[in-house]
């Protein structure tokens, strides 16, 4: 096989859920955000094991991404589309049964004109300026959002992963202010807001990167397993360079080995020359830069050649790897390729 093995723990998804699910009252519900095709995962999978665990709404990005989710699931539960009713969406929110979140009057204007029986949530901006309707313009619309009967009133924290900043309080007063007297069930918590505690809990919480394995959930379970196949070994002696624009530069005598998988491969450029492979339980440092296909490996420490090296394993999260890109677990999950042999477990 001349590419990696990505071994996906369906398990290990179902038990970050249960295990977040556990941290607020029975009477919150927890949701399941699946976006980005399950963070890279696969949505449709992820989506079966969470509702067999007992998830019953599921949130996607785009209404393109939620047709996969309810060709999965079938009817009966719920997705809501955080993008909202896009022009061109009518369709397939009416057809596949789609809850869009809408965040703008136009939007709001949009969706009951072109369906108006057909359920729809509101996004906030509670401060983060991304999505959602502002103070002064949820004022003018709040009465008649409100007489049809949302599924759901939302905002988004910007902050939560620092559990100590003050903009996490500024917003859940802001979200208190907005949605004063409001009766259809609230949200504003994601996997940092979960973690915060039961005053951001609301009525639902929806966590998405804590489900994978990713931080700010500390405690979460590793969700994947990523072995990459290496496909030659040579002898680089003390002076010889290594890879493109001789990035490494051998300091004494090396064995390198070229491994199956790179920058098409989700492995970002930025971790050359900082990151780190594992033989078992011997590390072995990535040199040199990362090409679209191929990454060098130093295992002059090994004894033999193994058929292939553990990029994602017990010893290196995705986290981990992350901070050997100056990035974070968000874009490593997310960027995982499509050429890896996926194993489901």
């Amino acid at each position: 096989m001349a590419t990696g093995t990505l071994t996906i723990s369906l398990d290990a998804v179902v038990q970050n859920w249960r295990a977040l699910d556990a941290m607020s009252q029975s009477g919150v519900q927890t949701a399941a955000v699946i976006k980005a095709d399950g963070y890279g995962l696969g949505s449709d999978r992820v989506a079966k094991s969470l509702a067999n665990a007992g998830a019953k709404t599921f949130f996607v990005a785009t209404a393109q991404e939620g047709a996969k989710v309810r060709q999965a699931l079938g009817p009966g539960l719920d997705i809501m589309v955080f993008g909202g009713h896009m022009r061109g969406d009518t369709d397939i929110i009416n057809d596949l049964q789609l809850t869009p979140l809408l965040n703008s009057v136009e939007q709001l204007t949009r969706h009951f004109e072109a369906l108006p029986s057909a359920p729809f949530g509101i996004q906030l901006d509670s401060g983060m300026n991304r999505l959602g309707m502002e103070p002064g313009e949820w004022a003018a619309v709040r009465d008649v959002a409100l007489g049809q009967g949302p599924a759901l009133v939302m905002s988004h924290l910007a902050c939560a992963d620092e559990p100590d900043h003050p903009m996490n309080d500024f917003q859940c007063d802001v979200f208190l202010e907005m949605t004063a007297g409001v009766q259809a069930p609230l949200s504003l918590a994601a996997t940092g807001g979960t973690l915060l505690g039961p005053k951001f809990h609301f009525d639902m919480v929806r966590p998405g990167i804590g489900l994978y394995g990713g931080l700010p959930f500390a405690d979460a379970t590793p969700t994947v397993h990523l072995s990459l196949p290496i496909i030659q070994v040579r002898d680089v002696l003390e002076g010889e360079a290594v890879g493109y624009g001789n990035a490494y530069i051998a300091k004494s005598a090396r064995r390198v080995a070229t491994v199956s998988a790179g920058y098409a491969d989700g492995l970002i450029r930025a971790i050359g020359n900082d990151a780190k492979v594992y033989a078992g339980d011997t590390m072995c440092p990535v040199i040199g830069r990362v090409s679209m296909d191929l990454i060098t490996v130093d295992i002059t420490d090994l004894s033999g050649t193994p058929d292939a090296l553990d990029i994602l394993c017990p010893h290196q999260t995705v986290d981990d790897l992350a901070d050997s890109a100056g990035t974070i677990g968000y874009e490593i999950l997310t960027s995982l390729g499509h050429r890896y042999e996926r194993r489901y477990t």
